[in-house]
């Protein structure tokens, strides 16, 4: 995926042919012995038809401070390098805050050899919802993954299968604490490194920052959307506001879609995720970074793209926010992922001042 420094001594060689007949590739940081005489290809590794390896000079990707291979199926699928994304390189951090408990989860993993699973949960009424989420929501992908290519048709059928077992699993044992427990769900999937899909209920975010800049990938689902806070009328719900002039579905929450909140679903609270997908640029795109709302509150998408482009790695990267947001007057749960892509540390922002006009109140849904 990323490559330090000494770029012009990487090169991209095959390896000896196994028995399936599929070249397989590496990345040497030497420069490696090339037989006499030329080989001829037609591919876009090698255009000149030289038998030179290929460098990442001459793809234009910029040095950076993360070492990873590329992936080459996909590379030559959409002829352009792109990097494997390991997930021991991403940064995750969550923070309780003035919270009497953390009610945040998140999860990493893989799904599949092609997909990629980053997630984050942010509980209310308890973090029953949020734990079940955490559990099963990645198994529903995972069982979807057989039957539906489509991605944002994937995370749809999944969010709304999800809602539907925490239904019956609070049926089934009535007695359990949180039966109208709720959660946010921002879930990303990366599909061979390069195709992005983020699904989202609640105010949970997903951002990208291309070229040094943040990219919103999720739009919150609050009363003060005119299409969400009409379907809630339409639905028999009404919208009241509290003391701090945050608006609530029926006094209660403060979001409009959510996975859980049972008491809410003739309302107009629904668990069907907005999509989004987004095609890779690794040559711009530094990272995808998902976040809670106990960071979103208190800092903005640039400010957060800026310091994490101030960061050595997104482990590093990931503590400083959910730190930063504690500092600032925070008082939630404050969780982040940060998932770094081929640009990572190649923008480097000189903007080290963010606005402090920010409104130190409570960030909680429930009034």
């Amino acid at each position: 995926m990323w490559v330090a420094s000494g770029l012009s001594h990487m090169a991209l060689v095959p390896l000896p042919l196994q028995q399936d007949i599929h070249l397989q590739f590496t990345i040497s940081r030497r420069q490696l012995y090339i037989p006499s005489g030329q080989r001829h290809s037609n591919t876009r590794f090698d255009p000149d038809s030289s038998g030179r390896p290929t460098t990442w000079d001459s793809f234009g990707i910029w040095d950076n401070r993360i070492d990873e291979p590329i992936l080459l199926p996909p590379s030559i699928r959409y002829g352009k390098p792109i990097p494997k994304v390991s997930l021991t390189k991403v940064g995750c951090a969550s923070l309780i805050g003035q919270r009497k408990e953390n009610e945040d989860r998140f999860m990493v993993s893989q799904v599949t050899d092609s997909i990629l699973y980053f997630a984050v949960f942010d509980g209310h009424g308890g973090p029953e919802a949020a734990d079940f989420c955490e559990k099963y929501m990645e198994k529903y992908i995972r069982d979807l993954v057989a039957e539906e290519s489509n991605l944002e048709l994937l995370l749809t059928k999944a969010f709304l299968e999800v809602d539907k077992a925490l239904a019956r699993h609070l049926h089934f044992y009535p007695n359990v604490p949180g039966i109208n427990a709720g959660t946010t769900a921002t879930v990303a999937l990366l599909r061979d490194g390069i195709e992005l899909v983020v699904g989202s209920v609640g105010d949970s975010r997903a951002m990208l920052c291309r070229k040094g800049k943040a990219l919103k990938l999720t739009v919150d689902h609050t009363p003060e959307r005119k299409d969400e806070k009409d379907r809630i009328k339409k639905s028999g719900g009404f919208i009241t506001w509290n003391s701090l002039g945050q608006p609530h579905v029926n006094g209660r929450l403060a979001m409009t879609r959510s996975i859980g909140d049972f008491d809410l679903k003739n309302m107009g609270v629904i668990a069907e995720p907005e999509t989004k997908k987004v095609k890779l640029h690794h040559v711009h795109d530094a990272f995808l970074a998902l976040t809670t709302d106990g960071i979103n509150f208190i800092m903005n998408s640039q400010e957060i793209c800026n310091v994490i482009n101030q960061c050595h790695d997104p482990k590093e990267a990931a503590q400083r926010i959910s730190d930063q947001a504690l500092q600032y007057g925070s008082e939630d749960n404050s969780t982040i992922i940060v998932v770094p892509f081929g640009a990572w540390g190649k923008h480097k922002s000189s903007d080290t001042s963010f606005s402090f006009s920010r409104s130190f109140v409570s960030s909680g849904r429930w009034a």
